[in-house]
């Protein structure tokens, strides 16, 4: 048999490729061994070029659909990652045209879009005198509204409605002045349409990009009507590591939504780092995965040079940790505050853990910094 009847044979009896060029000359009492190994590697050779073509049309039927399902003209795809689920599932993470416009062209849209809807609302008045005057302050960051876990998104919202109302309650006994609502910090799970995080790296969504942007800024809009009830409310938005550019739209829905409402201020000003002045207490908001823990006072003493010698009391609060760590640095306290979110089959497969818990912190006008409280999921 010669070598082109020896292929024939592997192709139509593919368990003999396991076999050695020897067991194939023995079988057939061929003399040339070389012809059995040639054979054997060029059979081997073209289908395994066979498996990766039809592996790239899987991939390519899959990207089709997603485009599709995502309404992205293919035209305006400027760069594609490709990646695997455990369970064999193509995802991609898709940057497109639009995403490099300006950004103050889309602030424009989103601002005028919210301010169509913005009712006028009065300041509220407030039945009762405040002698011991506090301002309490919500902080429930990364709650990665939208993230692929066992709870489903109507659950995510109730977890967190229900903590701030458990947290209001827990505060009854105070004569809160207003409240700071800190939000943000990975509030959504990724950048959307590219299913990543800012910078790049996968992420599993349990639904569409524009579902989980609506979803989460009326979900904010509902925390904070509840809370403007009782007080005035100032809504501190923080980007994250996962939506640092979502997170600033959704700033800007809220901006325009509240522009009217004398009970409620947005800040979503350009800084990554906000801050807040109350009585005695100067508080930092920032994500804390970009500067050191130990870095952080410094950083305070330059950005608010005048805030920080009028204030006696001075925290920095973060999140991204996912769960508490407290650490003083020249008597300012950088807090990581823990999170409600559940763990997703990555976090649980390394065996990162941690306690899910809502924390409000009380700041005094007067005497500062008396603790916080805290409800647990």
């Amino acid at each position: 048999m010669k070598k082109d009847g020896i292929k024939n044979f592997l192709r139509n009896n593919q368990s003999y490729l396991k076999k050695g060029p020897e067991y194939l000359a023995a079988k057939f009492n061929i003399k040339n061994l070389t012809e059995c190994k040639e054979a054997l590697q060029e059979v081997k050779k073209e289908l395994r070029s066979l498996d990766i073509e039809n592996k790239n049309k899987n991939v390519i039927s899959e990207f089709d659909r997603h485009l599709k399902s995502n309404n992205i003209n293919p035209n305006d795809v400027v760069s594609v990652k490709f990646w695997q689920t455990a369970a064999g599932k193509q995802r991609f993470s898709v940057v497109t045209k639009n995403e490099g416009s300006n950004i103050d062209e889309i602030k424009q849209e989103i601002q005028e879009f919210a301010e169509s809807y913005s009712p006028s609302v009065s300041k509220i008045p407030r039945p009762f005198t405040i002698f011991n005057p506090v301002a309490y302050e919500i902080s429930l960051p990364d709650i990665h509204y939208g993230k692929l876990h066992d709870a489903t998104i109507k659950e995510v919202e109730m977890h967190y409605l229900g903590m701030v109302h458990s947290l209001v309650q827990k505060g009854k006994g105070l004569d809160i002045e207003k409240f700071i609502l800190p939000i943000g910090n990975d509030g959504m799970n990724s950048e959307g349409m590219r299913q990543s995080t800012t910078k790049g790296t996968p992420q599993h969504d349990s639904a569409g990009w524009k579902e989980t942007f609506r979803g989460y800024w009326k979900l904010m809009v509902t925390a904070i009507d509840y809370l403007k009830e009782i007080a005035p409310v100032e809504v501190i938005v923080v980007s994250g590591n996962h939506d640092y550019e979502r997170m600033f739209y959704a700033g800007d829905v809220l901006a325009g939504w509240y522009r009217n409402d004398e009970n409620v201020t947005v800040d979503n000003s350009h800084s990554s780092r906000k801050y807040v002045e109350y009585g005695v207490n100067m508080i930092m908001f920032t994500h804390g995965d970009k500067e050191k823990p130990q870095d952080m006072p410094l950083i305070m003493a330059t950005e608010q040079p005048e805030m920080f010698a009028r204030s006696i009391f001075r925290e920095a609060h973060c999140g991204h940790l996912h769960k508490e760590m407290v650490n003083e640095y020249r008597g300012i306290k950088v807090r990581f505050i823990p999170s409600i979110c559940p763990s997703d089959e990555w976090h649980k497969l390394m065996g990162y853990e941690a306690a899910r818990a809502g924390q409000a912190y009380i700041w005094n006008k007067k005497t500062g910094f008396d603790g916080y409280l805290q409800s647990n999921v």
